[in-house]
């Protein structure tokens, strides 16, 4: 890969992006697209923990699935 050191100006502008960009050209002609590196400190999980009784109430329960059931389901294709 090859790598391009950027001037501060740039960098700076770089920095501060929370998402995808695209970079372009003077023209508006596309060049490419830069997508930042993300710091997974910086995330927190979507879902809450489950709590005791949730993990309590998943362990009681008579539906389980094998490592093969599961994949087999996902590969399936959906049905409408």
């Amino acid at each position: 890969m090859t790598r391009i050191t950027l001037d501060a100006l740039l960098s700076s502008k770089l920095h501060e992006l929370g998402e995808a960009a695209e970079l372009c050209d003077p023209a508006g002609n596309v060049l490419g697209r830069f997508v930042p590196a993300l710091d997974p400190t910086q995330w927190e999980p979507v879902t809450p923990e489950a709590t005791q009784e949730e993990l309590a109430r998943r362990e009681q329960s008579a539906d389980w699935y094998t490592t093969e059931e599961v994949l087999a389901r996902l590969r399936r294709p959906e049905r409408a």
